[in-house]
Parts: C-alpha cells; sequence; structure tokens
C-alpha cells in the first residue's frame, strides 16, 4: 500500500506539470492572458516547491510522512479542482501557488514511506518503480494532454488530476501504519518509526524544528529558482540581479544559524555524509544537462528540423521509453556492481548522448536522433533511480524526509538550472547561426554530465547482501 501511494503520488506530480504545458497556450487565450502571466503559473508553482521541500521534509519526519502525503495529495486536489473554476489568469496564478505548497508537502513524503517501510536491501527498487511511474506520466502527459486540451479545453486537465490525487490521498489517511515490532523479514522493526510515521521514541523531535532555519533556506531557495527562471526568460535584469543578491544573503545567514543553533534544519550526519553529498551533486548536475539539452533540442527539432509538436514527440519519445526502463534495470545492476559503477555508467551514457546529439545538423533523422534521445533517457533513468536510493538509504529512518527534501531540492533546481545555462550559453554569440551555437551549447552540457559522473565517485561501491541488509545509519565512506 506505501508503494502504491508512493509510486501513484509521484506520478501525478508529473503528470501534472506535463499537462500544464501543453495547455498553456490554450489557457492564456481563454483568459486573455500575456505571455509573462502564463509563464508564471508554472513559475510560481516551482518557487514555492523549492522553498519548501526541505522543511516539508522535516515536517514528515517529526509528525509522520504518511500524515504528510495524505495532507499533501488532497490539498493538491483541491487546489487542482479550483483551478478547473477559476475564472480569471490572477486565481490560476495563486492557486498554483498554494498548490506548490501542498506538492512540496507530498513529495519528500513520497521518499520517507518507502525509506520507512522497506529494508534497506530492498529499497532500490521501490524507488526505481517510483522512478519509471515519474518518466511514464512526463510521456504520456503531452499525448494525453493535447487530446484532452483539443477536446475539452484546458480546465479539463487540472479536473483529471484532481480525481487521482483525491483517491490517492484518501487511500493515505485511511492506510493503518505497519505494526513497528515486526519488519518484513520478522526481525525488529525500523527503530524509531512506523510505515512512515514516528513512533513514541521520536515524540520529542515535534519541538525540534528549526523554524529561523526553514524561513532562511526557504527565502535562499525562492530567492535562487526565481533568478534561474528569470535569466533564462528574461536576462539579467534589476530585479533579477536584487533577487541574486538576496539568495546569497539569505544562504550566508542560513549557514551561520545552521552552525550556531542546537538542532539544525539540516543535520549533521547527512551534510557529513560521503555518499549523500556525491548522490545530490550527481543528482544536480544531471538532471540539469538533461534539461538543458531538451530545451536546445526541442528548438532544433521545431524551428531548423521543421518539425510539428506531435512530430515532435514521437521523435523524443525514446527517451521516455528507456527512461521508464532503466530505472528498475539500474536497481539490478546496483545490486550486481553498487551504486558507484551503476551511477558512473549513467552519467557516462548521459554525457555520450549529449555529444552525439551536439553532432547534429540539418540534415538529421528520425534514427541518430532517437537513437541520442535513448542514450538520454538510459542514462538519467539509471542515475536518478540509483542516486536517489542512496540518498534516502544513507539517511536514517529519523531523517528520511530530511533526505528526501534535499533529493526532491536538487531535482527542481537542475533543470532550472540547466535551462537557464542553456539560454545563455545559446545567445553568448548573437551572430552565430543556432546549429553551430546548439554544438557548442551541448558540448558544455556534456562536460557537465562528466562532472556529475566524477561525482558519483563518491558514491559507495558494491556491498554484501548481509551488509545492505543490516545498514540503518549513513556511510561515511565510499565504500
Amino acid at each position: 500500500m506505501t508503494l502504491a501511494c508512493s509510486v501513484m503520488g509521484a506520478a501525478v506530480v508529473a503528470l501534472d506539470g506535463t499537462l500544464l504545458t501543453i495547455a498553456q497556450p490554450t489557457l492564456q487565450r481563454d483568459l486573455h492572458a500575456d505571455f509573462a502571466e502564463v509563464q508564471w503559473t508554472s513559475t510560481g508553482y516551482l518557487v514555492a516547491v523549492a522553498s519548501l521541500l526541505v522543511f516539508a521534509g522535516r515536517l514528515g519526519d517529526a509528525y509522520g510522512h504518511r500524515r504528510l502525503f495524505a495532507l499533501g495529495t488532497l490539498g493538491f486536489a483541491a487546489t487542482s479542482a479550483a483551478i478547473a473554476l477559476a475564472p480569471g489568469i490572477g486565481w490560476v496564478i495563486a492557486l498554483r501557488v498554494l498548490q506548490g505548497v501542498f506538492g512540496a508537502l507530498l513529495q519528500p513524503a513520497t521518499l520517507g514511506m518507502l525509506r520507512a517501510a522497506f529494508p534497506p536491501d530492498r529499497l532500490a527498487m521501490p524507488i526505481a518503480l517510483r522512478m519509471s511511474a515519474i518518466g511514464l506520466a512526463a510521456a504520456l502527459g503531452p499525448i494525453v494532454g493535447g487530446a484532452l486540451v483539443t477536446a475539452f479545453g484546458w480546465r479539463v486537465v487540472f479536473a483529471v488530476t484532481a480525481i487521482p490525487a483525491l483517491a490517492i490521498g484518501l487511500l493515505a489517511a485511511v492506510t493503518r501504519p505497519a505494526d513497528p515490532s515486526a519488519s518484513p523479514e520478522g526481525g525488529p522493526a525500523h527503530p524509531g518509526h512506523r510505515d512512515g510515521g514516528p513512533v513514541k521514541a521520536a515524540a520529542g523531535s515535534r519541538a525540534a524544528l528549526d523554524l529561523p532555519g526553514a524561513v532562511l533556506i526557504a527565502v535562499t531557495l525562492a530567492c535562487l529558482v526565481h533568478v534561474l527562471v528569470a535569466v533564462s526568460e528574461a536576462g539579467w535584469t534589476t530585479p533579477t540581479v536584487v533577487a541574486l543578491g538576496g539568495a546569497v544573503a539569505a544562504g550566508a545567514a542560513f549557514a551561520r544559524h545552521e552552525r550556531r543553533t542546537a538542532r539544525p534544519l539540516l543535520p549533521a550526519v547527512l551534510l557529513r555524509s560521503r555518499p549523500v553529498v556525491a548522490g545530490l551533486a550527481t543528482l544536480l548536475a544531471t538532471s540539469a544537462v538533461l534539461n538543458g539539452a531538451l530545451f536546445v533540442a526541442t528548438y532544433f527539432l521545431q524551428d531548423v528540423r521543421g518539425l510539428d509538436p506531435l512530430s515532435t514527440g514521437v521523435w523524443v519519445l525514446p527517451l521516455a521509453v528507456l527512461m521508464v526502463l532503466g530505472a528498475p534495470a539500474s536497481a539490478l545492476l546496483q545490486r550486481r556492481f553498487g551504486a558507484r559503477r551503476t551511477t558512473v555508467g549513467g552519467a557516462s551514457l548521459l554525457a555520450v548522448g549529449v555529444l552525439l546529439l551536439s553532432r547534429l545538423d540539418e540534415s538529421a533523422t528520425a534514427v541518430p536522433t532517437g537513437v541520442c534521445f535513448a542514450l538520454l533517457g538510459a542514462g538519467f533513468g539509471t542515475v536518478m533511480a540509483t542516486a536517489t536510493a542512496v540518498v534516502v538509504h544513507q539517511a536514517p529512518v529519523a531523517e528520511a524526509g530530511v533526505a528526501g527534501g534535499l533529493q526532491q531540492t536538487a531535482m527542481n533546481i537542475g533543470p532550472a538550472l540547466g535551462v537557464a545555462a542553456a539560454t545563455l550559453l545559446m545567445t553568448l554569440d548573437g551572430d552565430s547561426a543556432f546549429v553551430p551555437a546548439m554544438g557548442t551549447t551541448l558540448l558544455v552540457l556534456a562536460g557537465l554530465a562528466a562532472l556529475g559522473a566524477a561525482a558519483a565517485l563518491g558514491l559507495p561501491g558494491r556491498v554484501s547482501t548481509s551488509t545492505s541488509a543490516s545498514a540503518s545509519t549513513p556511510v561515511s565512506t565510499s565504500g
């Protein structure tokens, strides 16, 4: 039941984002909005989510991931239904920001529930299935969204996401936690937690919420995400520079506060764990590479090759297919070769795919282009599933929510960073034609993928089954 809630919850959030992208042009026409207002339906959501993920993870650690998941999914469903009835663009933007708050509550909980419910040696496959569901939702989103918007208009896409979110939220609300006295093997359960919720031993953590730290990190991340999105849309403007200054100042204040407070929002056990830091760095770099490359490739296929949006989706489909298949395959590879080799191999595949993509020109056909996207999907699916499993596995159960929040933060900031970097690189030489500029941009992104592979060297190597099954605390060595 926990696996079903986690997988379906993550898939609904992923589907919502792709459906909105398809619906935005129709939404703009129907509500007589300008382009900047429509962009804020995405930007407002992203800023709200990214700024609250870490604190939401801490709330899950204190009050129970299942409770936070149920609250987040039910709130997500309610705001989706409200957006479907919104009378104007202002209401849509405000409700999307509120939806981002609920999205921040449920996303870390999807990982925290898995960490609490599954023993360490069985954790990789549930996380891989969760990643496959995200990839499948992202693949189906444009097709389903296009059909729904064409037939019924933009409002129906929000009504569609509200229905499964409501069902999942109700399911999580009525599901009883697992008995903490026994694990699936019949031995002791994870100490201090039920299936997604704290037991008596963790009750004191409710008073340990670092509210000043939560405010400071929220301001830091909100300003940072706003800068990345604004730079990719409008370049460096005065408000963007001010927001960057705000991110630096709030980040410095957060670091100072965390060093001095007795119970910091980010526990030292995570920050000092080499595998956790390596996993987060790898996820940040590779998600930036994938989204930056997709951003450039989409313009290449439509503006240079002259494809329509549907044909573009078909050409890019190998990426989604290999991502869906690559995630569960990575769990098997991780068991055989270890997280380090598996993730380095995945990041290397991603780098090769970007390099081959940089060699395409005006004569590119569907087959070589599809091979490039297949490599991107296989590489990123492997990295995402394996590095996420390491981050969640290496965190103690009592800190699983914060670990999930950090993972989700990396997965939200990385795409914004990749698109901003690709936009900047594509416009450095205003006189350059698109294809040469694309080649240079993708070469830089391939280098960033190589850095992600280097960061993955800090992940654990292959360990024996008995060792992984008995692990319940972070391992600070490389394996």
